[in-house]
């Protein structure tokens, strides 16, 4: 008997414990992984039951993942995990040494993602930060440079690949030029198209083979004047084919409300122009259960993409951390801790 389909979802969940409804329906929906958030972090021997429940709610290895890039959007936090300076703070203060005192940083973030069972994180995040970038994702940025974008997210990524813990690269095929908040609004970019190929793409197309990646909830009106990016067949196109991106595509979470419609809706149109996977993170039953019905299960070419990515989560490199966080600290300019 073949089995059926992995789901087209990624999932939050409720709280510090999986309840007996989130494991039924996690068993039945049978998301492709999930993601964990504060609301789900106390301590590392609870994340640790915590992530394993989830795995055992599918019966299988299932990633799970994780925002932690520092500053902000930092879900593990102290007294438990180190608390690193947001990453636009640590370009400037390691100034020529940055890309090895992000790859050194990622490393040991992997290290303590991985000793607690997550084992894909969303970043690196190869947005430019520009004078337009809105104040939720500037200081989240690298720099406003293509090529020093792409150098440090690409060590970024290598780091956490060594440390055992899939990169997550976001935001496709740029969110910089946002002026507005997504979480809250539609912003449209209106810059023309061969602005955008030589600026907010050129990173992504530079780091096209990474294995994971998340949209934005970005009107791009060059190319597509009606849907953002997320729903756009029109972008997903560009992101295929342009950026040259053919590893897994997840949305950015669908209750953001830069997104329009009911999530069922959300879902549904997010698929339909492309996407991979939806990413629900709120973890709130009903909505996962719109979700998962209107996403539907894995298309076959989904499912190539999903093994494929899978494939790059290895065990970590041998590695010192106390000697990786010296030599950090030797040449970041400043402590990892705010």
């Amino acid at each position: 008997m073949t089995a059926r389909p992995t789901g087209a979802t990624i999932f939050g969940c409720s709280g510090p414990v999986l309840t007996a409804d989130e494991r039924a329906f996690y068993r039945d929906a049978d998301p492709f992984g999930f993601i964990v958030f504060a609301r789900n972090v106390e301590t590392p021997d609870q994340l640790r039951r915590l992530t394993s429940d989830l795995r055992d709610s599918v019966g299988r290895e299932a990633p799970v993942l994780v925002d932690q890039e520092g500053g902000r959007v930092q879900r593990l936090r102290a007294p438990h995990w180190r608390e690193w300076l947001p990453p636009l703070d640590q370009v400037e203060a390691a100034g020529p040494h940055a890309a090895l005192v992000m790859a050194l940083r990622a490393r040991v973030m992997a290290a303590e993602l991985r000793a607690v069972g997550i084992d894909a994180n969303c970043a690196p995040c190869a947005d430019l930060a520009l004078p337009e970038t809105h104040p939720f994702l500037k200081n989240r940025c690298y720099g406003g440079n293509p090529g020093l974008v792409t150098g440090i997210a690409r060590a970024v990524a290598d780091g956490f690949l060594a440390g055992g813990v899939l990169p997550v690269i976001k935001h496709l095929p740029g969110h910089g030029r946002s002026s507005a908040d997504t979480h809250h609004d539609l912003p449209t970019v209106t810059v023309d198209r061969a602005t955008l190929r030589d600026t907010d793409f050129a990173p992504f197309r530079a780091l096209n083979d990474l294995p994971m990646a998340m949209t934005a909830h970005i009107v791009f009106a060059a190319h597509d004047a009606d849907h953002p990016a997320t729903q756009s067949p029109e972008m997903i196109r560009v992101i295929r084919d342009e950026i040259g991106f053919s590893g897994l595509l997840m949305t950015d979470d669908l209750n953001m409300q830069a997104l329009s419609g009911t999530l069922a809706e959300r879902a549904a149109r997010s698929i339909a122009a492309g996407c991979d996977i939806a990413l629900h993170c709120k973890g709130d039953m009903a909505e996962m259960q719109a979700v998962a019905a209107a996403a539907g299960r894995m298309s076959a070419a989904t499912a190539t993409r999903a093994a494929a990515a899978l494939r790059c989560r290895r065990d970590p490199e041998p590695a010192d951390i106390d000697a990786l966080l010296a030599e950090f600290n030797a040449l970041s300019g400043a402590a990892h801790v705010r």
